[in-house]
């Protein structure tokens, strides 16, 4: 394990068994992955592509069936790291009946914290996730929002180093995105690890150092945003006027994208050959540009581009 590592994965694989045959699922594909001391990591992916099996093997909940991973420089058995660790899973249950308050104060109590801290703990907590005017409402009548931040409370009772985060945002409107994208760079400034899945890939892009990106099962690419947004190829935003359809078919061949708004065409034009093919053929049809500019890849782009080319690799294994 390097030094400043805090999660080692090797060669990671998760296969359920389904249906009356026990056919063989592969949940996880050999997984290599190491994150780092004080960064936030985003690991990022589709549904069904493996994010939540690996945030429950990392913290226990099930046994991988091949592979190993090492935690804060110890094997997933070992006992003591437990309580170093916190983790908020896709979909917490609580007790609906107990208040925000009682419901953390239980959680004190199972990390052994004595009665004169358990208040003192469960306010500051309460303060930090924005619920201490909600510290005495019973959970059922909690937001989903709401629910977010207490499930990030019960996270962060025992002061963890390493933080497990499975889709924190999902579900949440932008003021309550925006809430749990501030208390994660608050919670690295402390000096904490933060090790988070998600499908929302415009929080992933503000708030991590770096992200992996996990496809079926497998590990597509991994880096800083900077080194994965790098366009292989130059990316030019344009809107075309008076295009008609036909030309636009023939647009779309060497545009990433094509949308039509009235009589306006948006286009995303892959690299300078396609740029120059597409003033050829918008000029020539009597259109013109309204607008032209050289753009810049998002992580929905890139993350699209992979999902692409892991369907046409299936199809050609077929």
């Amino acid at each position: 394990m390097a030094v400043g590592d805090v999660i080692e994965i090797e060669k990671l694989t998760k296969v359920y068994r389904s249906g009356v045959r026990r056919r063989s699922v592969y949940a996880l594909r050999g997984l290599d992955l190491t994150v780092e001391e004080n960064e936030v990591f985003g690991f990022l992916g589709p549904n069904g592509a493996g994010k939540t099996t690996t945030l429950k093997i990392l913290v226990g909940l099930l046994f991988p069936t091949s592979g190993k991973a090492r935690i804060l420089g110890k094997p997933l058995n070992h006992i003591a790291t437990k309580a170093l660790i916190g983790f908020l899973p896709e979909n917490p249950y609580f007790y609906e009946y107990l208040t925000g308050a009682e419901l953390l104060d239980f959680y004190c109590r199972l990390f052994g914290m004595p009665k004169s801290q358990r208040k003192t703990r469960t306010e500051e907590l309460l303060r930090r996730v924005g619920l201490i005017e909600a510290a005495d409402l019973q959970v059922r009548k909690y937001s989903h929002g709401m629910r977010q931040r207490l499930g990030i409370a019960q996270a962060l009772v025992n002061d963890p180093k390493l933080l497990f985060l499975d889709e924190p945002m999902t579900g949440l409107d932008p003021v309550g995105r925006r809430q749990i994208r501030d208390m994660i760079g608050e919670l690295r400034a402390e000096g904490k690890t933060i090790f988070f899945s998600s499908h929302i890939l415009s929080d992933a892009e503000l708030v991590c150092d770096r992200v992996g990106i996990l496809i079926d099962g497998k590990l597509r690419n991994i880096g800083r945003l900077d080194e994965i947004l790098q366009p292989q190829k130059a990316l030019y935003d344009a809107v075309a006027v008076n295009v008609d359809g036909q030309v636009a078919k023939r647009l779309s061949k060497f545009c990433r994208q094509t949308v039509r708004r009235a009589n306006r065409l948006h286009l995303l034009i892959v690299d300078d050959d396609g740029l120059k093919e597409a003033q050829r053929l918008v000029v020539g049809a009597g259109g013109y540009f309204e607008s032209l500019a050289r753009t810049r890849m998002t992580l929905e782009d890139r993350f699209i581009e992979f999902i692409g080319a892991s369907a046409n690799g299936r199809r050609g294994r077929k």
